[in-house]
């Protein structure tokens, strides 16, 4: 007890004097006052400077048509026997949700019936709502649970929807503003997980309890069904529904990369024995498992990243002989598993180039082909109604090529095309290639390159590297009519890293840069840096970076330590502050990322390349944007805030705007989001040219 009672006075000490030797630390005080009057002027004088950038003007004109453009592909969901869709646009700046008919979508200009008029909806209830989504319950689909937010950040309103009478149920169900997770058991319950009160959160700032809500009864008097600790990230209950079998499900996500899972099984809940590193899905009878790790299971070693089916009945009997549908290889990588009725369709990533295999059962046993696809960018493809259909919808896209979308059928090459979007820029006088970077470790690491055929390799092509680099998430080819419009046309070189710390490899790529091994994330950052010089395509005088979220917290790496690499950064709501990202916001569930700076071992590390504590007087640090919002309630506006202020102090090139509206992912409406846009490709051109 004496132990524990010194370590925590010592943690306390620790903290107060950390406080006491950060100056800046009253900016992460959000909605504070003297904040709030300091970002303003921040962002008068941001937006006095943007006005001063010649290339502005134009820069937003051509984003917001793109933006705004009627050819954009709506994409449609179906729910009953209409497919639906949610469009913003120029009249609609907070979006309307409409439906139609396949027969009418097929269509060049098709008939769309308004469901909700989101613009009239906030000018009605006086709020400034954003769309975040909605859920229908099967098989009826009448009712919707409906996502809405204020201002844009990850905290929704839950309130349920008539579908054919469009107006919002009187007496429905509704859950107060909140970070929850709410899914339908049936049409007259819900699955509730949220903010219940005092106590009902993890440290993460997610519900900790879920609760089964009966139609008619008050929030309050909901059934608890499960209480998690406070140590876990979150906890949820949803209801799953495939090729025509039911599943009711609640997980337990006991941190960032894994959870346990409880099924329920003739009205218990039953503990689902695998690891919690292990994924589990299910496609009819049969279960799906995807470890993140090496796992030896049933007399056999399966490699992080496979997938593997067997039945249910027979795994809960205690069976582990599965039948392996995925095993990785040094180039290869699981993207992304999709179901149909009878299907499932996997997206294999191949040195970051997507390809597809298709499986199905015959006569009990499982049998795969490749499915004929173009073979050099992105494809993606989503179930249309996988309890009764075949079908899917297939896109395709690189950075070049305008997304198009089809209609294609499980056994099947032949597709439909439905949609194709409109090239927002001439193409023809680029290119794309993929070259490899040597790391610091000898690994080789992939990017791509996009720029002019006739490109002079003299090291003076501005050029934009973008990055992100963590949470097994894979940067791969897309086509973007804004910066083909905005960066190539205009001269510009696009380059995308696929830096370890993401998924591109699969798990093992992740698994690379984390925690103690950040380091080799930025490593691999730095080296397409030099490669690029290398090359001949940028030198640092004209090489520019951006990333976002932990690609923010990347930038702000690469300006503290490589800052001799780059001439400008782009640095989007990013973590900055790691001796305190656990105790901001969602920061807490971000631990098993990047370990926890209150623990001395883990901070050792974390200090060696945390930006905020590695900004150093004298240093020449490229010319850096800082852009962030106050809604941002996954990551804290403060770290941004504090980062701009120390650098300003400091005598840095440096710029700030801070979004008012949007959240943690994209703005409001597109007529912040195309202004945003072309301050940073304006800034980009500025230092750049």
């Amino acid at each position: 007890m004496k132990t524990r009672l010194l370590a925590s006075a010592a943690l306390i000490l620790a903290a107060q004097s950390h406080a006491a030797a950060d100056p800046y630390l009253w900016l992460e005080n959000i909605q504070g006052k003297q904040a709030m009057q300091w970002v303003r002027q921040q962002n008068a004088l941001t937006d006095k400077q943007t006005e001063s950038w010649k290339s502005f003007p134009g820069l937003k004109k051509d984003i917001l048509a793109i933006l705004d453009s009627s050819a954009r592909i709506p994409g449609i969901e179906k729910i009953g026997d209409r497919y639906y869709n949610f469009w913003r646009d120029g009249q609609h700046p907070r979006g309307i949700w409409r439906s139609t008919t396949l027969d009418e979508y097929r269509k060049a200009d098709p008939a769309w019936d308004t469901v909700l008029d989101l613009d009239q909806l906030a000018k009605n209830e006086k709020e400034n709502w954003v769309w975040q989504g909605a859920d229908c319950v099967k098989p009826q689909q009448d009712r919707c649970l409906i996502r809405l937010s204020r201002g844009g950040g990850d905290a929704a309103v839950v309130r349920e929807f008539d579908l054919p009478g469009k107006r919002f149920v009187a007496d429905g169900f509704v859950v107060p503003e909140a970070k929850s997770e709410v899914n339908w058991k049936d049409r007259d319950a819900l699955y509730v997980a949220t903010d219940f009160g005092k106590g009902t959160l993890t440290a993460s700032g997610y519900p900790r309890i879920v609760k089964q809500w009966q139609r008619g009864q008050r929030l309050e008097q909901a059934a608890t069904l499960f209480e998690g600790k406070a140590s876990d990230i979150s906890v949820s209950a949803n209801r799953i529904d495939s090729a025509g079998y039911q599943y009711h499900l609640i997980s337990q996500g006991t941190s960032f990369f894994s959870n346990d899972l409880y099924l329920q099984r003739d009205g218990k809940w039953q503990k689902l024995d695998k690891p919690g590193h292990v994924e589990a899905s299910f496609h009819g009878p049969w279960l799906l498992l995807k470890p993140r790790q090496h796992w030896t299971v049933g007399g056999h070693d399966w490699q992080a990243g496979s997938l593997l089916a067997i039945k249910l009945d027979d795994y809960l009997q205690g069976k582990r002989d599965f039948s392996p549908l995925f095993q990785p290889t040094a180039s290869t990588s699981l993207a992304e598993s999709t179901d149909t009725r009878n299907a499932v369709i996997l997206t294999v990533l191949d040195d970051v180039k997507s390809r597809l295999v298709e499986w199905q059962v015959v006569d009990g046993k499982w049998q795969s082909r490749a499915v004929a696809a173009p073979g050099y960018g992105s494809i993606e493809v989503s179930s249309i109604d996988s309890d009764s259909s075949d079908d899917y919808f297939f896109t395709f896209t690189d950075f070049l090529t305008p997304t198009s979308l089809s209609l294609a059928h499980a056994g099947s090459d032949a597709r439909e095309p439905l949609k194709q979007q409109p090239a927002f820029f001439d193409a023809s006088p680029y290119r794309i290639q993929q070259f490899f970077a040597r790391s610091n470790d000898g690994t080789q690491v992939p990017y791509f390159v996009v720029a002019r055929k006739d490109l002079k390799l003299d090291g003076k092509n501005p050029t934009l590297l973008y990055g992100y680099g963590g949470f097994e998430v894979s940067m791969t080819p897309y086509y973007s009519g804004t910066m083909g419009k905005a960066w190539l046309e205009r001269g510009g070189v696009y380059v995308l890293g696929n830096i370890r710390g993401g998924g591109e490899y699969g798990p093992a790529w992740h698994e690379a840069a984390l925690k103690h091994k950040r380091q080799k994330a930025y490593d691999d950052f730095s080296s397409i840096a030099k490669d690029l010089a290398r090359r001949g395509i940028a030198d640092a005088r004209h090489l520019g970076i951006k990333g976002g979220s932990n690609g923010g917290l990347l930038m702000g790496v690469m300006l503290t330590k490589y800052p001799q690499l780059f001439h400008a950064v782009v640095c989007q709501v990013p973590l900055l502050d790691m001796r305190r990202f656990n105790k901001l916001l969602a920061g807490a569930s971000w631990m098993d990322e990047y370990g926890n700076p209150d623990q001395p071992e883990d901070w050792a590390y974390i200090k060696r390349y945390s930006p905020y504590q590695n900004l150093r007087s004298g240093t020449a640090y490229p010319a850096t944007l800082f852009v962030t919002s106050t809604l941002d309630d996954r990551v804290h506006p403060g770290h941004a805030r504090k980062m701009y202020a120390a650098m300003k102090q400091l005598g840095a090139n440096v710029h700030y705007y801070e979004r008012t509206e949007g959240g943690h992912g994209s703005a409001a409406n597109h007529e912040e989001e195309a202004g945003i846009a072309a301050m940073e490709y304006a800034f980009l051109w500025q230092q750049l040219r």
